[in-house]
């Protein structure tokens, strides 16, 4: 039987669900694609297993890496490790002397530009295999008597690599790139099979082949548009899934309505503190995002809005407009920080923004004692405390809400899903089914193609602008010990001027211990040498709560002048009169987290200055010292360290894509992004019988939608 042409499937009328048996991806023709590969040995299976091919679907989407040129014989230098694709002149199998081992099969191989000698060990059935006239592809070294010393072989076949180019393949020890390309020699033919799950006439608009022709191409023809086709197909199930999440979080689950002004005795406290008690004004993008957030706690459903600040930029301002709003309607509101010290400086930032309003609030923490613990839990029950501050010990199971409305869930990509959930409980009291509305927020600006993959299905406010009054903030890179000098002495000046300072201390390691131990003795170093004129303190991760809030209060009043720290100041730490800000080893950290930390000072009247220890020829600390703009600052880290390793826009992680590659494809992604939304406008449970497969694609992908997927 002659197989179909490769797009047979494709272009034929979609089947409908009854006629696939309610699993198309298990229909007969999908066999082949389902077959378990077969290897030969252990080794080879081990190394197959730790690409992610277990069956003959799987050999066929691992794409190759490049096409390479293949080198001529003639041209090849002694000891130079090379491809080449040869014709097999003779071969023969050499009986060796010693016992147990297997006989040598010697080869004469040759191109157009000469001919050399290979010789293959262990393996004599390759005689058979390999008869004169054969066409291989050879991986190895050429040695100085016109041998070729082979690592890895397999027989090309036409279409599979090129004329003078050879597919190079991802690979591990146990399977080399040779060896998938004879593998996919073998197994190319059922790319014909593949299932077309995109609609003919979306195809058509975005001038995309059709699936089986992206995998034959793939492998022997263009790898960069089949490797685009096949990226539409994973970006636009993961859109669709987003998108799914966000309508089923708004039919299935309701949340309380929070018009107007509310009518108890609150009434009026959002408008009453924006415009008379707040002691300063909104800037516009405040203003704006406020505007967005009241317009989405008067719908029924729950709020699920992602706050992205520029450092300073007043996310705290929105997040109280956000609770003042539940409280002046009568309900509660809970904002949850991943640490004790951001909760703590949350905690004091409200009590600031509230002159002169008598709003029950309190803060709850794993330090908080056990008498004000029991007294917190009995006013949150009963309702009488209308807002709480803290961290994970608000969703602790003892901790019950009488009517939570809104919760705000600060740098939440720190916290789990279940986590995020659990918070989500507590909404629901005695028979109800309401859920809070749920405001997040983060210091770290996210590029647009990573906030469409990691929290498409939100709605995303941005906060650029920055409050008045702001001062810049000057950025130099010192690289040597006389830069080293003069930056001590520039923070001298500062404090003999009575000024504050931020030492933060290198990232040894991801562990708090090590960083303490740095940090003590960097605290001990300066306060013997350079800083030994000035009160010193010390802040890290490891100290007791108390320690560490008895630390901050006295830094924060002015009674010590530098904080040597770890990175536990990286956020919520508000002194304004601190103005310099030397980071150690500034390499070894992220541009993000730095831009976090320089956010740290200009916060007061006072020119501030950021001095970072490390490389002047670092792209990451030259992009600091010349950008101040943290969303653009963000898209340079895509740039320089893709999507794989930019942390945080979602604990779990973006999407780990087989095809995609960030941020090279936000175009693709902006048209899958478009490409859902139309599709789920029009057919929102994808019914239809063109989108079927696309259905099924989706539920093998990413499952069924559920309860704590909503969550997430």
């Amino acid at each position: 039987m002659q197989p179909p042409p490769p797009c047979a499937f494709a272009e034929t009328a979609p089947p409908s669900a009854g006629q696939l048996a309610g699993a198309p991806w298990s229909a007969p023709h999908q066999a082949p694609l389902r077959e378990a590969l077969r290897l030969t040995n252990d080794k080879e299976r081990e190394g197959a297993a730790m690409l992610g091919i277990a069956t003959v679907g799987d050999l066929l989407e691992h794409l190759p890496r490049d096409r390479r040129e293949a080198r001529a014989v003639g041209a090849l230098s002694q000891g130079e490790q090379a491809t080449v694709v040869v014709e097999v002149r003779s071969i023969a199998s050499r009986p060796v002397r010693r016992r147990g081992m297997r006989p040598i099969v010697e080869a004469v191989v040759a191109d157009e530009t000469g001919q050399m000698k290979v010789a293959f060990f262990n393996q004599p059935w390759l005689v058979r295999r390999y008869p004169a006239g054969t066409r291989l592809v050879l991986h190895g070294t050429f040695d100085a008597r016109n041998r070729f010393r082979v690592t890895s072989h397999a027989p090309t076949a036409e279409g599979v690599g090129g004329e003078g180019q050879v597919a190079h393949y991802p690979a591990t020890d146990g399977l080399s790139s040779t060896q998938i390309l004879a593998l996919v020699r073998e197994h190319l033919p059922a790319a014909r099979m593949a299932l077309e799950p995109l609609p003919g006439r979306l195809r058509a608009r975005h001038r995309l082949p059709c699936r089986p022709a992206a995998l034959l191409a793939a492998h022997s023809g263009d790898l960069e548009a089949a490797r685009r086709r096949l990226a539409f197909d994973e970006l636009l199930l993961a859109q669709l899934d987003l998108l799914r999440r966000r309508a089923h979080r708004r039919g299935a689950v309701g949340a309380p309505v929070l018009a107007g002004s509310g009518d108890g005795p609150q009434a009026g406290l959002l408008e009453r503190w924006l415009t008379e008690l707040l002691p300063f004004t909104p800037t516009g993008d405040q203003q704006r995002a406020i505007a967005s957030v009241t317009d989405d706690l008067a719908q029924p459903h729950p709020m699920q809005r992602l706050l992205m600040g520029e450092v300073g930029s007043g996310k705290t301002v929105v997040a109280l407009a956000a609770m003042l709003r539940a409280v002046e309607h009568g309900h509660q509101a809970a904002l949850m920080a991943p640490t004790e010290t951001l909760a703590e400086q949350h905690f004091a930032t409200l009590q600031a923004l509230m002159p002169g309003e008598a709003v029950p609030a309190a803060l709850l923490t794993g330090s908080t004692t056990a008498a004000r613990r029991a007294d917190t839990l009995g006013k949150l029950a009963s309702g009488e405390l209308s807002l709480v501050v803290g961290t994970h010990a608000l969703i602790e199971d003892d901790v019950r809400f009488d009517r939570l409305a809104v919760a705000v869930v600060d740098e939440q990509h720190r916290f789990g899903v279940r986590q995020r959930a659990a918070l989500d409980a507590k909404a629901a009291g005695e028979g109800q089914t309401l859920a809070p509305h749920v405001l997040h927020m983060t210091a770290t600006p996210i590029p647009r193609t990573l906030a469409l993959l990691g929290y498409g299905d939100l709605d995303v406010t941005e906060l650029r602008e920055l409050p008045r009054g702001r001062q810049p903030i000057d950025t130099h890179v010192a690289g040597g010990e006389r830069e080293r000098s003069r930056a001590y002495e520039r923070m001298r000046e500062e404090l003999r001027a009575g000024r504050q300072a931020y030492v933060v201390c290198p990232l040894v390691a991801e562990s708090e211990a090590l960083q303490a131990r740095a940090a003590t003795a960097e605290y001990e170093r300066l306060a013997a040498t350079e800083l030994a004129d000035f009160r010193v303190a010390l802040l890290h991760g490891q100290m007791r709560s108390a320690e560490k809030s008895a630390v901050m209060r006295a830094f924060a009043a002015g009674e010590t002048d530098v904080l040597v720290a770890t990175t536990v100041i990286e956020v919520g730490v508000d002194v304004p009169n601190a103005t310099v800000m030397l980071v150690e080893d500034a390499e070894r950290y992220g541009i993000s987290q730095l831009h976090q930390l320089r956010g740290r000072v200009g916060r007061g009247e006072h020119r501030s200055l950021c001095l970072l220890f490390g490389p002047k020829q670092s792209e990451r600390l030259a992009a600091l010292a010349e950008h101040a703009d943290g969303f653009r600052l963000a898209e340079i880290d895509l740039r320089l360290r893709g999507e794989g390793e930019l942390t945080g826009t979602r604990q779990s992680g973006l999407a780990a894509f087989r095809f995609a590659v960030m941020p090279g494809d936000g175009e693709l992604l902006e048209r899958a992004r478009a490409a859902a939304r139309d599709m789920l406008d029009a057919d929102p449970a994808l019914e239809r019988p063109e989108h079927v497969l696309l259905a099924d694609a989706l539920r093998a992908a990413h499952g069924e939608v559920s309860r704590i997927a909503i969550a997430a």
